[in-house]
C-alpha cells in the first residue's frame, strides 16, 4: 500500500485544520530576518503545494520537491490556477538534486519525520547543506517524541464529511521511535457508492538533541530551536518544533 495515493485528492480537505497562512507568514518573516528577501527557495516535501504557493505569492522563486506523484499533480493544478512560476520535481528527499544552490530551504508539516532512519536524515541534511548558498538558511519543523507518545499514541481518529470519510489508526513504538498511521479512506463515486482505499504512512520520532546532532554532523550551524511557528523556547509538552540552521562549510557527499 502506498502513501498519499488516493488520499492526495482529498488531502487539502482533511488538512483544513492547518493554518498554512500563518505558518507561511512566519517562514517569510523569519527568512527576511536573516536577510533573505527574495530569490530561490526550495520546499522539501511540498505535497500539494499549498505552502509553496503562499511563499511564491510572497515573492520567492519557489522549487518544490516531493516523491508522491499524486500530490504533485494536485500542486500542478494549483499552479495552473495561480499562474505562479514554480518548478516541481518528483524526487525523494534523501536523493534530491538541483541544478545549483538556493538561498533557503524550508520544510513544513513534519515532512522530515517521514525519514525513518538516522542515516537517511543525515543524508537529507547533508544535501541541504550542499545545495544552500554560502550562509543560506534551512528552516523546518518536526514532530516531537512527546507528540507521538502522548498526543497520538495508540489512538484511532475517524471523520465523516461530504467529500468522503476516513479512519486513521495510529500505532507508536517508543523503543524504536517508529509511528505507523493506518489510513482507510471511503471516497464517493459517481454511481453513489463509496470506494474503499487503504494507505500506510511511516514516521519516526527524533529527539531535539538528535536532530541538532545530525545537523551539525552534516556541517550545518544550528541557530535556533523554537516551539513551532513561535519565538518561544521548546516546552516539555511541545508537539512540534521549528529548527533554524545555516550552511556552514560544505561536506563531501558519500
Amino acid at each position: 500500500m502506498e502513501a498519499y495515493g488516493k488520499f492526495a485528492s482529498v488531502y487539502d480537505i482533511f488538512m483544513d485544520n492547518v493554518n498554512y497562512e500563518d505558518w507561511a507568514l512566519y517562514l517569510e518573516k523569519t527568512l527576511k530576518e536573516y536577510g533573505i528577501q527574495d530569490g530561490l527557495v526550495l520546499e522539501l516535501g511540498c505535497g500539494t503545494g499549498t505552502m509553496t504557493e503562499l511563499l511564491a505569492k510572497a515573492g520567492y522563486d519557489m522549487i518544490g520537491v516531493d516523491n508522491a506523484e499524486e500530490m504533485l499533480a494536485e500542486a500542478m493544478e494549483k499552479q495552473m490556477e495561480s499562474g505562479h512560476d514554480i518548478l516541481y520535481l518528483l524526487q525523494d528527499m534523501e536523493e534530491f538534486e538541483l541544478y545549483g544552490t538556493v538561498r533557503a530551504i524550508v520544510s513544513a508539516c513534519d515532512s522530515l519525520n517521514y525519514i525513518t532512519e538516522e542515516e537517511g536524515l543525515l543524508r537529507v541534511f547533508s544535501l541541504v547543506n550542499n545545495y544552500l548558498d554560502p550562509g543560506g538558511i534551512f528552516l523546518f519543523d518536526m514532530n516531537t517524541v512527546y507528540k507521538y507518545e502522548k498526543m497520538l499514541g495508540n489512538t484511532t481518529i475517524a471523520e465523516n464529511r461530504e467529500e468522503g470519510s476516513f479512519i486513521w489508526e495510529n500505532e507508536y513504538d517508543p523503543e524504536t521511535g517508529m509511528n505507523i498511521y493506518g489510513l482507510t479512506l471511503f471516497l464517493p463515486r459517481e454511481d453513489g457508492l463509496y470506494e474503499k482505499t487503504e494507505e500506510v504512512h511511516y514516521q519516526r520520532a527524533y529527539s531535539q538533541d538528535k536532530i541538532k546532532e545530525l545537523l551539525e554532523k552534516a556541517g550545518m550551524e544550528v541557530l535556533e530551536v523554537y516551539d513551532a511557528y513561535t519565538k518561544e523556547a521548546p516546552a516539555p509538552d511541545s508537539g512540534r518544533l521549528t529548527f533554524i540552521a545555516r550552511e556552514h562549510g560544505k561536506i563531501e557527499q558519500e
